[in-house]
């Protein structure tokens, strides 16, 4: 959304929205015109195998040494005073998450096609960086569903022991949907998406990440390893996204290194200058 369409002045509101719409689709779709795009692509593929790697070794030492013990140790099922966490486990639950940024994009594009000139630009800008925040999500959403249906894993104490090698793959049932976790998946692809945007919230967005995380253990909803394998596909999935819109100059420049990082506020880069190439 950082690029205002550009339609007669007269156009009326429908024309206005429709073209804000339009602009949103063809920014992300147009091909990717970044100079440092390779380097970053390089970059990006280091960290992510790396990511991948440990967390997948971290994920196969907690299913074989730790899962058993800890979720023998949570309270049971149901138990009556753990009404707080179900709430609190609500605020990372991937359906409430994308329907909120959901209405928050619709809100940008029909504010925005009723502005002019820089106050519409402003808002466009931040509906951008909106849209990289949503399409984290949501992509991430959308890989650990085919990961849960593929692999197939029993949540804990389904069969009616405490079993961390529990799997039936393909089931494509709730009770054998327990890793990754939806829930950690959509809390740290939210939290990395929103650090990467604005940097100083990083340590309150990966508290909120934590207690989510938190929230899935003590309901007896996933394995330690589950969660953490839900963080993990968050993570590396917003990072993916974040490279995608920085090649195209979308909310993110890309440094000499292949380092991406958030593009200033419209203001400030008119005071700083022009921005990387």
């Amino acid at each position: 959304m950082s690029v205002a369409p550009t339609i007669a002045p007269r156009a009326g509101y429908p024309a206005q929205l429709l073209a804000v719409a339009g602009g949103a689709l063809v920014q992300l779709v147009r091909a990717p015109s970044h100079s440092r795009r390779a380097a970053a692509a390089r970059k990006l593929a280091r960290h992510s195998l790396w990511l991948s790697a440990a967390g997948a070794a971290l994920v196969i030492v907690l299913m074989v040494a730790f899962d058993q013990a800890e979720i023998q140790l949570m309270p049971a099922r149901g138990t009556a005073w753990l009404w707080p966490i179900r709430i609190l486990t609500d605020f990372g639950k991937d359906e409430y998450v994308l329907i909120a940024l959901a209405i928050a994009l619709v809100a940008v594009a029909l504010f925005a096609a009723g502005l002019r000139g820089t106050r519409r630009r402003l808002l466009l800008g931040f509906g951008t960086k909106l849209q990289y925040v949503f399409l984290s999500v949501a992509l991430s959403v959308f890989v650990a569903e085919i990961l849960k249906f593929v692999i197939g894993r029993g949540r804990p104490f389904v069969g009616g022991k405490a079993n961390p090698f529990n799997f039936v793959p393909f089931q494509g049932t709730e009770a054998y949907f327990s890793l990754p976790s939806a829930h950690a998946v959509t809390a740290f692809a939210l939290a990395f998406a929103v650090s990467a945007l604005w940097p100083r919230l990083r340590v309150y967005m990966f508290i909120y990440a934590a207690l989510i995380l938190l929230t899935r253990l003590v309901l007896l909803a996933h394995h330690p390893s589950d969660v953490t394998a839900g963080a993990l596909v968050g993570i590396v999935s917003a990072m993916a996204v974040r490279y995608w819109f920085a090649a195209r100059r979308l909310g993110f420049a890309i440094r000499a290194d292949g380092t991406i990082v958030p593009l200033p506020g419209r203001l400030k880069r008119v005071a700083r200058g022009p921005s990387a190439p």
